[in-house]
């Protein structure tokens, strides 16, 4: 197909053991006729051709059958090709480049493609971040796989998308009052960290909950009461950290970590707050290294509740982990011990629940990794725990939902200048085209 548009087209069929599918010696008889194609069957040697910049080298070496690094004259082709300047497009998967885990793969010996076409559906490597550098820009081809077929296929592993999240969102009642949609508890913010409290307050009523109350140290409430004038503010009894649990019979989700530092009177409080805790809460930032420091009380985080990690605070609560992958794994084990769900934040932000589902998020960009993009999370998934969402689908709204206002903050402003409270900035017409029909 290319020659026939003209371009100067060379193939290297690689039949280092004389064998070839049915299909494959079909279509190498009709490369062999094709006189303006210059063929070459490597059996033994391979004499590799000079590659400029000026190449666009395809690469359809392996797929996604692959089960072992590759060696011998395999890796050297793939190093050759990867010390070239030509461009590298890799068909389904870049050779070498195995489709799930590569802890133990040869890091060397996988292609480095500028980009990948995946037939029909991603691959999970393409999601994490260890494995950017081999598969580049992907994009899905469509071969006509029957849908029907892949929704019966039995797997833990989703990619969401928008339809599904605006279908999980609650119409609203025209009789409805500020009692309907909750009152949620946000724990946040210690001296000097009052924007962490603001950002997550802002963020949690700008995704509709009826009532928000913060818990912050005294010496910031007169912070958030200038800058998020719709909150209540509850004043700690400490002046610059957050020392005092918080009776919680009155709320209907807790959130606790922004900006909340790891005093060691926050700890204790920490430790206290969700042993008594019967509500499901959002656990994120200091809260998390907190528990990190004290793992006897992951056994009594309520029910349902939702931990919201970056990778660092994740490997200090579950151990170090070699790659996204090992990381995974482990925060499936977490989730089905705690029985609570696992927000592992990342460019493709995965919800991992008790039950071993993974949901892969697919909105967001690199502007969003910002300080205080996190707390504004925080703010937003608070929001629909407190309006009774099913934790699941808290999690899983709250991280479309963020990232898609997100990408919009990033077509005003630019990824480079682009800060959390963009992000809050545009949380309302995210929400808006979200409901449209």
């Amino acid at each position: 197909m290319l020659a026939t548009k003209g371009y100067q087209v060379a193939v290297y069929l690689f039949n280092t053991k004389g064998l070839l599918s049915a299909d494959c010696q079909v279509n190498r008889e009709r490369i062999e006729s094709m006189h303006s194609v210059t063929f070459t069957e490597v059996s033994t040697q391979f004499v590799p051709p000079t590659l400029t910049a000026n190449h666009l080298v395809i690469d359809g070496l392996f797929g996604s059958g692959l089960n072992k690094p590759l060696s011998g004259g395999f890796a050297a082709v793939v190093k050759y090709i990867n010390s070239s300047p030509a461009t590298v497009v890799s068909i389904d998967v870049p050779s070498g480049l195995m489709t799930e885990e590569n802890t133990f793969n040869v890091r060397a010996h996988i292609i480095k493609a500028r980009y990948t076409f995946s037939l029909q559906l991603p691959k999970l490597s393409f999601l994490f971040a260890e494995n950017a550098e081999y598969v580049g820009e992907w994009h899905l081809l469509d071969i006509g796989i029957s849908n029907v077929a892949i929704e019966e296929t039995q797997t833990d592993y989703y990619l969401t998308e928008r339809e599904e999240m605006s279908r999980l969102i609650k119409p609203r009642n025209r009789f409805a009052h500020k009692g309907n949609f909750g009152h949620a508890l946000l724990i946040a913010g210690s001296y000097g960290m009052a924007g962490a409290s603001v950002l997550a307050a802002k963020a949690c009523l700008r995704s509709g909950v009826g009532l928000l109350t913060v818990h912050a140290p005294s010496r910031n409430v007169e912070v958030l009461q200038t800058s998020v004038p719709e909150a209540m503010v509850h004043a700690d009894l400490n002046e610059t950290y957050f020392g005092t649990p918080v009776d919680t019979e009155k709320f209907q989700a807790a959130g606790i970590g922004p900006g909340l530092g790891k005093h060691i009177e926050s700890a204790a409080a920490l430790v206290e707050q969700i042993s008594g805790s019967q509500i499901p809460m959002v656990i994120d930032a200091d809260a998390l290294n907190i528990l990190a420091e004290n793992r006897y009380i992951l056994s009594s985080i309520p029910k349902g509740s939702i931990l919201t990690p970056h990778p660092g605070e994740f490997d200090r609560l579950a151990g170090k982990c070699q790659d996204g992958y090992e990381r995974l794994v482990k925060a499936c084990e977490l989730a089905q011990n705690t029985r609570c769900y696992i927000v592992l934040k990342g460019a493709y932000t995965v919800v991992v629940t008790p039950q071993g589902k993974s949901y892969f998020n697919s909105t967001g960009n690199p502007g969003m990794a910002t300080a205080g993009s996190g707390d504004v999370l925080t703010g937003v998934i608070l929001s629909l725990l407190a309006q009774g969402y099913a934790s699941e689908d808290a999690a899983r709204l709250g991280v479309f939902v963020h990232g898609m206002a997100g990408d919009m903050a990033a077509e005003q402003q630019g990824m480079i200048a682009l800060t959390a409270g963009d992000i809050v900035s545009c949380l309302p017409a995210a929400w808006k085209a979200l409901t449209e029909k």
